[in-house]
């Protein structure tokens, strides 16, 4: 079965918080292991402040319980010292994959 769900979620950071937004995002690599309904899950960057999340999940129930659970908490409540506005978090539909 091919996802068929997704989150895209883009976060800037505020002036002299790259780093700290680049080691916030490789630390949710380990959170996520431990949630088996996310198929794939990417850490990027953009740019110099832009950094993004990029999900994917095989059901709309997979979605929602990795949206309720701890990435999108600790977003929640490291966001408001890391982050120089609130995250753009898209619910996107996957098309075609490979």
């Amino acid at each position: 079965m091919a996802a068929k769900f997704g989150v895209l979620a883009l976060v800037e950071a505020k002036p002299g918080k790259e780093q700290d937004v680049w080691d916030f995002l490789n630390g949710g690599r380990e959170i996520v292991l431990n949630e088996p309904g996310t198929r794939t899950w990417y850490a990027f960057r953009v740019n110099e402040n832009t950094f993004g999340i990029f999900d994917t999940f095989d059901s709309e129930e997979d979605r929602q319980a990795h949206l309720n659970g701890a990435i999108p908490a600790a977003l929640g409540e490291h966001g408001p010292s890391l982050l120089a506005k609130d995250p753009d978090i898209k619910l996107i539909e996957l098309i075609a994959v490979k």
